[in-house]
C-alpha cells in the first residue's frame, strides 16, 4: 500500500492527484504508479470530473523520479524483469497522461527530474514556477534520459535537447519553456489560485488568463551550441568542448567527466533515433528497451552506489572512457529487445 503517498480528492470540476512523499521527494514506488493510473482509469468516464491536477504536497519538489534504490533492490533480488517493471509502469502511465481525454495539468514546481517528467511532462497543461528545476539527469546513473524525457529532447530546438541529455543540464522555468518541457510560468504564490479556479472553470479558460512572468536567465543559444554538439560521436564531442573556452563548455565538460562513459555513448545515439521516430509512443519502447540492456550492465549498480548509497561519487565505469565504447555493443542496445515491449496501443500521430 501507498501509506498516504498519495493524496486523492475532487472538488467541483477539479480531480486532483497530490504527491505526498517529501522525504523522498515524491521518488514514485510501484504502489505510487499504480494508485495514479487507477485513479485515471476510474476518473477517465466519471462526468464529474473535467479536468485533473497533478501537484506536489511538497514546495522542495514535484517528483525527484523513480525510487532508484528500490529498483536495484528488485533487480538484484528478483532479475531483469522485475527491476524493470516500475520503468515499464512509469512509461505506460506517461503513455496514459500524454493520451488522457480530460485536459491533465501538472504543477512542476520545485524539483522535477527522470520520471517526475514523465509525470508531469506529457499533459495538456505543464506549469513551471520560479522554484522549479526541471531535468534527466540519467547518465549519471549509467541510465538515458527515459519516461519521454528522450521524446522531449529530441525536439527541443536546435540541438540544446542532446546537450541538455548528455550533461543531465538543470533548467529553469524560462529554460524549460524554451526546451518544450512546460507551456506556461506561474509564481508560486498564484498556484493555490489556479488550482480554485480549476474547481469550477475550464483549464483551458484557465491557462488563458495566466498573466505573463519575467523571464529567468537562459543558457547559450543554439547556435553558440551547435559547433560542438554536431560532432559525430562522442570521442569527437569531448574534444569539442576540450577546445572550447566558453564557460558553458567548461561546465558541461565536467558533468560529462561525471556521467558514466556507455551512457553518454547510447544516449547519443538514442537522441538520433528518437528524432526519426513518429510519437511518444514510439519513443518510449525505445527507451524502455534501452533502459533494460542498461539495467543489465554492472555500471548501473555502480552508479547507483556511487551517487546514491555510499555518495563517495567515485563510480568506477567500465570501460571507463568514451573512446573504449563499444559501437557494436551501442547498435545491439537500439536494435535487440532485452525486455517484453510495452504492447502501447497507440502508435499513430504525434500527440502534443
Amino acid at each position: 500500500m501507498d501509506n498516504g503517498l498519495i493524496d486523492i480528492r475532487h472538488t467541483g470540476r477539479l480531480g486532483r492527484i497530490t504527491l505526498n512523499r517529501p522525504a523522498a521527494l515524491n521518488a514514485l514506488n510501484m504502489d505510487m504508479l499504480d494508485r495514479i493510473d487507477a485513479c485515471l482509469r476510474a476518473w477517465r468516464d466519471d462526468g464529474a470530473v473535467e479536468t485533473v491536477l497533478i501537484d506536489s504536497a511538497s514546495p522542495r519538489a514535484f517528483c525527484a523520479g523513480g525510487d532508484i534504490r528500490a529498483i536495484r533492490d528488485r533487480l538484484a533480488t528478483h532479475g531483469l524483469e522485475a527491476g524493470a517493471m516500475p520503468f515499464r509502469r512509469s512509461y505506460r502511465l506517461a503513455a496514459t497522461l500524454a493520451g488522457y481525454p480530460k485536459p491533465v495539468v501538472s504543477f512542476m514546481d520545485g524539483i522535477a527530474m527522470g520520471g517526475g517528467i514523465g509525470l508531469g511532462g506529457h499533459v495538456r497543461y505543464r506549469i513551471v514556477t520560479e522554484r522549479a528545476v526541471l531535468a534527466m539527469p540519467e547518465t549519471a546513473i549509467a541510465l538515458t534520459p527515459d519516461a519521454g524525457g528522450s521524446y522531449l529532447l529530441s525536439r527541443a530546438p536546435g540541438l540544446s535537447g542532446l546537450r541538455l541529455a548528455l550533461t543531465g543540464g538543470r533548467m529553469n522555468a524560462t529554460m524549460a519553456l524554451d526546451a518544450g518541457f512546460a507551456d506556461r510560468m506561474a509564481h508560486s504564490t498564484s498556484l493555490d489560485a489556479i488550482r480554485q479556479a480549476l474547481t469550477h472553470t475550464p483549464a483551458g479558460r484557465v491557462m488563458d488568463s495566466l498573466p505573463p512572468c519575467p523571464p529567468m536567465p537562459g543558457g547559450p543559444d543554439t547556435a553558440t551550441i551547435a559547433t560542438v554538439y554536431n560532432a559525430p560521436d562522442m570521442p569527437d564531442l569531448l574534444r569539442r568542448l576540450q577546445a572550447h573556452e566558453a564557460d558553458w563548455a567548461r561546465d558541461d565538460l565536467a558533468a560529462m567527466a561525471r556521467a558514466c562513459p556507455f551512457s553518454l555513448c547510447l544516449t547519443l545515439a538514442a537522441y538520433r533515433a528518437a528524432r526519426t521516430l513518429p510519437d511518444l509512443d514510439h519513443v518510449l519502447e525505445q527507451e524502455f528497451q534501452l533502459v533494460c540492456h542498461l539495467l543489465l550492465r554492472p555500471d548501473f549498480a555502480e552508479g547507483v552506489r556511487a551517487r546514491l548509497i555510499d555518495k563517495d561519487n567515485a563510480p568506477n565505469w567500465r570501460p571507463e572512457c568514451v573512446d573504449a565504447v563499444s559501437p557494436h555493443e551501442i547498435a545491439a542496445c537500439l536494435h535487440d529487445h532485452a525486455c517484453s515491449p510495452l504492447g502501447l496501443s497507440t502508435a499513430g500521430p504525434d500527440r502534443r
